[in-house]
Formats: C-alpha cells, structure tokens, sequence
C-alpha cells in the first residue's frame, strides 16, 4: 500500500491540472513561453503519474484495468474480472 500522502498529493496534482487545462491550452496556443513558466508545476500533465485505484501502487499498472499488476493478478484468479483466465497451453 502507497502512504496515504502520497495517494493525497497524486490527487492534488490531478486537480490542478483540470483547473488550469484551458489556460494552458490558450497559452501553449499563443506560444507564450513565460506565461506557461508562471503557471504552477504541478499544473503540468506531465509530472501526473498513473497509480493503482486499490493500492495505490505507482509501478506495474495496467491502464486497460486502471490496477497495478498484482491486483489484477488477485483479483483474475479469484474470477473477478470478467473475461480474464488464466492461460495454458
């Protein structure tokens, strides 16, 4: 399991970047470059990092599932998710 603080800061992030989408896009269509550099840090897409919904592991995640690899691996043997077996050949 991921710190608490680190699953808070994740989200953070996500809402700053909504809430400055547009005027970063307005401002990425000007080609105003000092205007991006005065918008805050984690207002960049960049810095977001996919992280598991259940564990909040940031490594191993699958976006088809939005699940880190372990999870999926529980939860595909339990029959969780439809679909999903196990393969053998």
């Amino acid at each position: 399991m991921a710190k608490e603080s680190m699953k808070a800061r994740e989200r953070k992030r996500e809402k700053m970047v909504a809430k400055y989408a547009k005027k970063r896009a307005a401002l990425k269509e000007a080609n105003d470059v000092e205007g991006l550099q005065k918008l805050p840090k984690n207002a960049s897409p960049v810095r977001l990092h996919n992280r598991c919904q259940l564990s909040g592991r940031p490594r191993g995640y699958m976006r088809q599932f939005g699940i880190s690899r372990i999870n999926f691996r529980e939860m595909a043997l339990a029959g969780l998710i439809p679909g999903v077996k196990k393969a053998s050949w």
